[in-house]
């Protein structure tokens, strides 16, 4: 005879509500477990029939509770499990507040002990993640699990989602504060993995950039003031970076009032606007403060010569004795190719080498800063690309209406 299985879709919460309360009162003996089993599975049944998934949501991670706190006691795959099961409510609520209850239930209860499987509790997190439809339970499921990895130090688990971040925050349609509460923690978690130091600094930049000046940023923009000067030293350290937007930044321009950063900003206004001697002028007077950052005096010099050089590009119209390069860099005449040919291998500067007139010929390099005069430039540029464009149109038509009357004059010989 054939036996009649029930294979409904909520058989597997009555299990779980079933295997999680079998386990929480094993150690009370049948004549105790098996009452209080029955009790909680005829709840769950209820909560079902009835449609409340926020209670039936209540009901199950109270169950699961003890495998939570002694997760010990069952297989890692078993847990994991046992949670999806739960998670999966969030599909059935009947509406988008109730789906936000529960996932807010969810979450308080995964984050609670943090350095307990961290990795399994951010995983089941990614999960709730995908089943949510709303940008704002996404949002804030992201942000628990945020919290989540930097507690429970297991940031390897969430980095590789960062790449993922602008495509995120545009589905999400979150605002100003929101953006810049996200950025300023996934920048902390970068911040001390040696190997993402770029990541580090372009979160540090994304954090900066959402204080916009305002009167609504007056209150909060001087907690800017390390991640400001963070960046800054990342900037100053990093031998592939060679142009930012830091220094009209209202977060960062606050440095140059204050007693206490003041140096820090005019650091940066050095590298970003200035040439290899103001930097050694800034080292001598300084020269205890760089190495309590960890800055290398040889290696900003590096840096300086390559900026020092960016700069001589921008001011002689293309061509660079190399007198000059010398001079800027303080080199002598024999290195001028050497340090050429490294900002051309750092692709900063595409040019072309005149030995014999000991000329440097520079049709291409980096801005160390890229505002309102380089869009001026570039549009100015643009325009007379355009000029030039329309005028080759013309002379190509203008030709094009001689050489056909010439034909045609030709045809009336002939007859």
């Amino acid at each position: 005879m054939a036996t009649i299985v029930n294979t409904t879709e909520e058989e597997p919460m009555l299990a779980v509500v079933r295997f999680t309360a079998e386990l929480a009162w094993a150690d009370a003996g049948p004549e105790v477990a098996d009452p209080e089993v029955t009790r909680l599975c005829l709840e769950a049944q209820e909560h079902i029939l009835a449609g409340r998934w926020l209670d039936m949501a209540s009901l199950m991670l109270a169950s699961a509770d003890l495998l939570l706190t002694s997760p010990s006691r069952v297989p890692d795959k078993d847990l994991e499990c046992i949670l999806s099961v739960i998670c999966s409510l969030v599909a059935k609520a009947g509406s988008e507040d109730e789906a936000l209850q529960i996932t807010d239930l969810i979450c308080a209860k995964l984050t609670q002990q943090p350095d307990d499987k961290p990795a399994l509790r951010l995983k089941v997190l990614f999960s709730l993640y995908n089943l949510l439809p709303s940008p704002y339970g996404k949002a804030f499921v992201y942000k628990k699990a945020l919290e989540l990895a930097m507690a429970g130090k297991a940031a390897e688990c969430i980095i590789p989602s960062f790449k993922n971040i602008d495509s995120f925050v545009t589905e999400w349609g979150i605002g100003n504060l929101e953006q810049r509460e996200l950025y300023l923690a996934i920048s902390r978690i970068l911040k001390d993995h040696k190997g993402l130091t770029k990541d580090y600094f372009n979160f540090l930049n994304k954090y900066l950039a959402t204080f916009k000046g305002s009167d609504d940023d007056s209150a909060t923009i001087g907690d800017a003031k390390e991640e400001a000067v963070a960046a800054i030293i990342e900037f100053v350290k990093a031998s592939n970076l060679f142009q930012c937007d830091l220094l009209n930044m209202p977060a960062v321009a606050q440095l140059e009032k204050d007693e206490k950063y003041q140096l820090f900003y005019e650091l940066l206004k050095i590298f970003l606007t200035k040439r290899l001697d103001s930097y050694l002028e800034f080292q001598t007077a300084n020269s205890a403060l760089l190495k309590d950052y960890g800055l290398v005096h040889e290696e900003c010099i590096t840096k300086m010569r390559l900026m020092s050089l960016l700069d001589l590009s921008s001011y002689c119209s293309g061509r660079i004795p190399y007198s000059a390069i010398a001079e800027a860099l303080q080199i002598n005449d024999d290195e001028v190719e050497q340090w050429t040919v490294k900002a051309i291998a750092l692709k900063i500067l595409d040019c072309k080498v005149d030995q014999l007139n000991q000329t440097v010929i520079v049709s291409r390099h980096t801005e160390r800063i890229f505002g309102m005069p380089q869009w001026q430039g570039l549009c100015t540029k643009l325009g007379v690309w355009r000029g030039n464009v329309a005028s080759v149109i013309n002379t190509i038509q203008a030709n094009k209406v001689t050489e056909e009357g010439t034909q045609g004059m030709q045809g009336l010989m002939i007859r």
